[in-house]
């Protein structure tokens, strides 16, 4: 005789993204088309969030030759609704100790307490670093930015040859393009296997589901 669970554990609804000036585009936008994708099929709310409502650029103060994007928040920190799953990019904009960077540490610090899940991407897992919420954890992060970031967080147990690192409820993946990989492999873990499938198949991109594929770590001699 087959048990049916008649109380399963909820799916994560709530979803929202923390942006900064310098955050990297694909960090943001290719875990937000999975999620984008997966709202085809169910129910999920998106929350784009900054230190203002002002449009947030992925041009970072150190590139200002560099073109970029505006995104329009639809919360300040200060205004964001509960969250199950936060999503943090990296970028040149992770960099530094400015006030945005100040606050959007602050924001992680602050709502990592109520979350389900955190996924950061590239440098992201380092504003998660300085927020404190990786202390005595597994992670990883861009392998180009590898060294900064050891430097950053010693205190962090850095997985240099890594796609992607899960510990706990906090999934951290690898540079930039690493981002689509993590948030498919917790969409797998979460809403099942062929959920993330025909998210994949939807986007026409082939997945890495291996974790530990890194071909960057040994370029930069990690």
């Amino acid at each position: 005789m087959y048990h049916i669970d008649h109380n399963p554990e909820p799916k994560p609804l709530r979803f929202g993204i923390a942006l900064f000036p310098g955050f990297q585009a694909l960090d943001a936008f290719g875990p937000l088309d999975c999620i984008n994708v997966l709202s085809w099929t169910d129910s999920v709310s998106l929350s784009v969030i900054a230190p203002t409502l002002e449009p947030m650029t992925t041009k970072s103060p150190a590139s200002p030759s560099a073109v970029g994007q505006l995104v329009v928040p639809t919360h300040t920190f200060a205004t964001a609704p509960p969250l199950d799953v936060l999503l943090v990019p990296g970028g040149l904009g992770t960099r530094g100790s400015g006030p945005e960077v100040q606050k959007t540490i602050a924001f992680i610090r602050d709502t990592y307490p109520h979350l389900k899940y955190l996924i950061t991407v590239c440098t992201g897992s380092g504003l998660a670093a300085r927020a404190g919420i990786l202390d005595g954890r597994k992670a990883t992060t861009n392998k180009m930015a590898w060294k900064d970031m050891q430097a950053l967080a010693p205190q962090v147990n850095w997985v240099p040859r890594a796609r992607w690192v899960t510990d706990g409820n906090i999934w951290s993946s690898s540079g930039v393009s690493a981002g689509i990989d993590v948030t498919l492999a917790w969409i797998e873990e979460v809403y099942g296997k062929e959920k993330a499938r025909k998210i994949a198949n939807g986007m026409e991109y082939s997945r890495h589901e291996d974790p530990s594929w890194d071909p960057f770590a040994e370029l930069y001699g990690l």
